[in-house]
């Protein structure tokens, strides 16, 4: 009878373990399926809702410009600039984010409070980097769940659930984990591109000290602790040794047409 018990507790034993050790891997890379069918199908769906609402820019002014910067960005950094759509929409929310299937959004209200070059480059080398580690599905999953967005992308998800997906991708703060990887890839990829890496510091500093700044300043409201983060970046760049002599890429008169964008 012992010897039963014994083996019956031994055995619960072995199954909680192998449980928790389940729980803890992240199956969405072992099978890689964040890149591929998840991720992608996710991405479709979003757009597909996103796009229906919103008045993109397409003017060359501006457009041209920012595909500029972002090549200069992800060359620099061996990021293959195709598999990056950049979206410019219209809007008064000052934000910029990025959503599943490699999608960059910036809206032209984030464009009008940038100083200069490098605070915008600061914020688009950041929602790279949120592309490039992950972290978008990362979000999600955490946010809604894995058997939920499954279940989205075989449509048995209705149209609160999509709702949510929405609410989600374009308002709801990521982790400080991943904000801080974010944060620090992002002056590794602005180093490595002769870019200002005080850009994103900069811009976290400045803009809660704007005059007037409207209530709608999503891209503070979903990236929380600014000055806190505007001083751990500044330490990174003080202790990586980097002082070389940035410049910035754009001309005066394309920074000036891009600024004017409202």
């Amino acid at each position: 009878m012992k010897k039963l018990l014994y083996q019956s507790l031994v055995s619960i034993l072995i199954f909680v373990s192998v449980l928790f050790a389940f729980s803890r891997v992240d199956w969405l890379s072992v099978f890689h399926l964040r890149e591929t069918i998840i991720e992608e199908k996710i991405g479709e769906l979003y757009w597909d809702l996103f796009s229906k609402t919103q008045t993109f820019v397409e003017e060359e002014r501006i457009v041209v410009p920012l595909d500029t910067l972002l090549s200069a960005l992800c060359r620099a950094n061996d990021i293959s600039r195709d598999k990056i759509k950049l979206h410019v929409i219209e809007s008064e929310e000052v934000n910029a984010f990025a959503f599943p299937g490699n999608h960059l959004v910036i809206y032209t209200s984030l464009l009008s409070q940038c100083k200069d070059e490098g605070e915008l480059c600061g914020v688009m080398a950041h929602e790279i980097a949120h592309i490039e580690k992950g972290h978008v599905m990362d979000k999600l999953v955490k946010e809604i769940g894995l058997s939920t967005l499954v279940a989205m992308i075989g449509g048995s998800q209705g149209a609160e659930a999509l709702g949510q997906l929405v609410q989600v991708l374009s308002s709801t703060a990521y982790s400080r984990t991943l904000e801080r990887e974010a944060d620090k890839t992002a002056v590794r990829y602005l180093m490595k591109a002769g870019m200002n890496p005080r850009g994103l510091a900069e811009f976290l500093h400045n803009l809660p000290q704007e005059i007037n700044l409207p209530d709608f300043t999503e891209w503070i409201s979903t990236h929380p602790d600014s000055e806190e983060r505007y001083k751990v970046i500044n330490e990174i760049v003080d202790k990586s040794g980097y002082y070389t002599d940035y410049h910035d890429i754009l001309t005066k008169e394309e920074w000036e047409g891009l600024k004017k964008s409202e």
